[in-house]
């Protein structure tokens, strides 16, 4: 069933360090359970009692939640290879803390961690690795709540864009690129308004700062929006 998804698997956090037959030996010990979405559909929902962590095999999910007045905020988008619910299910809360939604078609594996933590009857020399993964995962995971609640700390929409774009053209290495977000998506993200992320995309390009048409942004004055 999964031995479609084996190259996906295998550019998975999870697996790092383990090669594809292995990946397929080891798939028997963690029996994953496949679900397909269409888009729109909801993945999981806040509040809901679960006990797996998923795996993204196709397409893009977008991992959410609502603040006090109701707004929904973007936490994340995640595509294959990337999963979710990790740190909760191994914090061993049994409720879902965020909404996944399917931005497209996708398809999900889920897994238990009782088969990631617990004995492997058949002795299988990767498991090890697997936890070793698993907490090198959920550490960066960490960080990456860190780095989203610095942008929630910002009181300007400028500095949350600037410091948002520079953090994206340090991942892809090049002033020009195309964002991960859809304009209404990226306002979800920066808890900001989508007229006012606008506006302001639209001062930066006036001053010079930044060129963009849909989702595709070019820098055009990198120190200028570091000083930012």
């Amino acid at each position: 069933m999964f031995k479609k998804w084996i190259g996906v698997l295998a550019s998975c956090k999870l697996f790092d360090g383990i090669d594809s037959r292995e990946i397929e030996d080891l798939l028997d010990c963690l029996k994953p359970r496949l679900m397909n979405y269409g888009k729109n559909d909801m993945v999981a929902i806040a509040g809901e009692r679960f006990e797996e962590f998923g795996l993204v095999l196709a397409g893009t999910v977008a991992v959410t939640k609502e603040n006090a007045v109701g707004d929904r905020i973007i936490i994340d988008i995640l595509g294959p290879g990337q999963m979710f619910g990790e740190i909760a299910v191994f914090a061993g809360n049994n409720l879902w803390p965020a909404t996944v939604v399917a931005q497209t078609a996708c398809a999900v594996a889920f897994m238990s961690p009782d088969v990631i933590l617990g004995t492997c009857k058949k002795q299988c020399i990767n498991h090890k690795r697997l936890i070793i993964n698993m907490l090198r995962i959920i550490s960066g995971k960490a960080l990456l709540l860190n780095q989203k609640l610095q942008y929630l700390s910002m009181k300007s929409i400028r500095r949350k864009l600037s410091s948002y774009l520079l953090e994206q053209h340090k991942k892809q290495g090049q002033t020009t690129f195309m964002m991960p977000l859809k304009r209404n998506e990226l306002a979800e993200f920066l808890n900001v308004t989508r007229p006012s992320l606008s506006r302001e995309m639209c001062k930066m390009r006036n001053e010079g700062i930044i060129e963009f048409h849909r989702e595709s942004i070019k820098i055009r004055d990198l120190d200028a929006l570091k000083s930012l």
